[in-house]
């Protein structure tokens, strides 16, 4: 592929709304960047920057830390587009307001939150075809032209220009009619072709091997210019049975407005900026890849990947591309709302299992957001840990690529690395505390998994970081904190001359001792 290719918008015949006919539902990306820059959270950039290869390394470089969202209003070689990174990156500010919650403090408070806000689910609402957003311009045939849009290449040695990464592929079961969302990534082919690279067990990958083992191609969509909810359910491992259109709305407290397409008759969002509409033909693949992935490794060698015929394209005037940088650390932008989702999600599997002392459950977001879940317990009985371990391993929203599930104890914060790191320290046994897994659901993204014909099979590592049950009352106690001495330093916190407030803390001595020692 020539990356130098530029194309203006605009290109090829376009089939308008008529003046006084213009769509009448907004943007639901734009209602959300307007509360951002309310926030004061919106950076809008505004000197020219190349999407191949600039728009990512500022990204990166900015994402290292606590930092705005970037929204690129001058992209060379594309005029009248914008592009949007870093939505919600480590921000947990922002992460609140994706899930329409108010602001919090501590992680696992968002995660409680998020976990309530799965539990319900409402359906799309229809609506007329001519409202939707994207129905402003409407390209159909061989006047499409894809590269309109500013793709971008995100890392040096990707195999082309990448139109989604921060996107929501629309697919339906051809037995079920289950309607799925999900998020893949999408390199550009040629002006009406776009490739879909599923890893193996994603839905959309089932769902097309469906469609192609009765000898049919498999009608897809793809929206764009998003708004950041659509992206975290699209995202995220959903149970296979249920769309996550209902998912959406469950967390919104509202549904979410879809119309028909004519060409695959998949309900598709109203509210984002682009859709492509086409089919995924029997056998027909390219070589797609590689591409930097989640991970901070680039994914498969370029390998046969199938890819969208285009056959109608539609997208508001001055539309912005909704991208997510994926890298290592805290610069990869699915890291912390991947934990938050996947923390929810066992958490609330754990309790529909029936199990008791669930205390908190946090995934890294800079171990790739799905490598490692932390579960803290509050022990109960004798193997009460070893069971909450392999559980959580391997319930619905902890199998796919989890290699590290470590339990702790309920005076552990699983969010604070450095206190679970402890733990392992002083309460794991290696001889005894570490059980493996074999032959898990994983991904051919993985690169410790060598040579990689033996992907996409992968292993888990069980740790039990708490206090041995069976010793547990004769167990050394850990040092803590008197609580009323605590309490009076925070109060004098800024007499002693420090800035802003004491670190919380919120496990204190319960055993009886001494106020002073003369």
């Amino acid at each position: 592929m020539d990356m130098s290719v530029k194309v203006g918008a605009g290109g090829g015949e376009e089939k308008r709304q008529a003046a006084g006919t213009a769509a009448d539902i907004g943007s639901g990306l734009e209602a959300w960047l307007a509360k951002v820059e309310s926030m004061g959270e919106l950076k809008r950039i505004t000197a020219e920057v190349d999407p191949d290869l600039e728009q990512a390394t500022l990204t990166y470089l900015v994402g290292l830390e606590k930092s705005p969202a970037l929204l690129f209003e001058n992209i060379k070689g594309h005029p009248g587009h914008r592009a949007l990174y870093n939505m919600i990156g480590c921000n947990l500010s922002r992460f609140c307001l994706m899930i329409g919650a108010e602001p919090v403090e501590h992680p696992l408070d968002a995660v409680r939150i998020l976990q309530q806000k799965l539990g319900r689910k409402i359906a799309p609402v229809e609506v007329p075809a001519e409202r939707a957003l994207s129905s402003q311009n409407v390209v159909e045939g061989e006047a499409i032209d894809i590269r309109m849009f500013p793709a971008q290449r995100m890392w040096p040695l990707d195999g082309g220009k990448y139109l989604g990464t921060c996107d929501a592929v629309i697919t339906r079961d051809p037995e079920s009619g289950r309607v799925n969302v999900g998020t893949y990534r999408m390199m550009i082919k040629g002006p009406r072709e776009v490739g879909v690279y599923t890893s193996p067990g994603k839905d959309a990958g089932l769902d097309r091997d469906k469609w192609w083992a009765m000898g049919k191609p498999m009608p897809i969509a793809a929206a764009y210019g998003i708004d950041p909810l659509l992206f975290l359910v699209a995202a995220t491992s959903l149970p296979k049975t249920e769309s996550e259109y209902d998912y959406y709305g469950g967390i919104r407290g509202a549904p979410l407005e879809v119309f028909k397409g004519d060409v695959t008759g998949l309900p598709l969002p109203a509210h984002a900026e682009i859709i492509l509409e086409g089919h995924l033909y029997p056998d027909e693949t390219f070589a797609e890849g590689p591409f930097g992935e989640f991970t901070g490794y680039y994914g498969r060698p370029s390998g046969a990947t199938p890819f969208m015929r285009v056959e109608k394209l539609r997208y508001r005037s001055r539309p912005t591309l909704t991208c997510a940088l994926m890298a290592d650390g805290a610069s990869n932008e699915a890291g912390l709302f991947w934990g938050a989702l996947r923390s929810a999600g066992v958490w609330s599997d754990l309790q529909k299992m029936g199990v008791p002392g669930i205390r908190g459950v946090w995934s890294i977001p800079e171990a790739a957001g799905w490598g490692i879940t932390v579960v803290s317990i509050k022990q109960m009985y004798a193997g009460h840990a070893a069971q909450v371990m392999a559980l959580a391993a391997q319930c619905t929203a902890g199998a796919y690529f989890g290699k590290f599930i470590i339990v702790v104890d309920d005076d552990i914060d699983p969010t604070n690395v450095h206190q679970v790191l402890w733990a392992m320290a002083t309460r794991a046994r290696p001889a005894q505390s570490i059980d493996i897994l074999r032959e898990t659901w994983s991904t051919y993204l993985d690169p410790s998994q060598n040579p990689p014909e033996i992907r996409p099979w992968g292993s888990k590592a069980l740790i039990n970081a708490c206090m041995e049950y069976k010793y547990i009352k004769s167990f050394s106690k850990r040092t803590k904190l008197s609580k009323a001495v605590y309490e009076n330093v925070v109060k004098r916190w800024q007499e002693y001359g420090f800035a802003g407030k004491a670190p919380p803390i919120s496990i204190f001595e319960e055993s009886p001792f001494p106020e002073r020692m003369e």
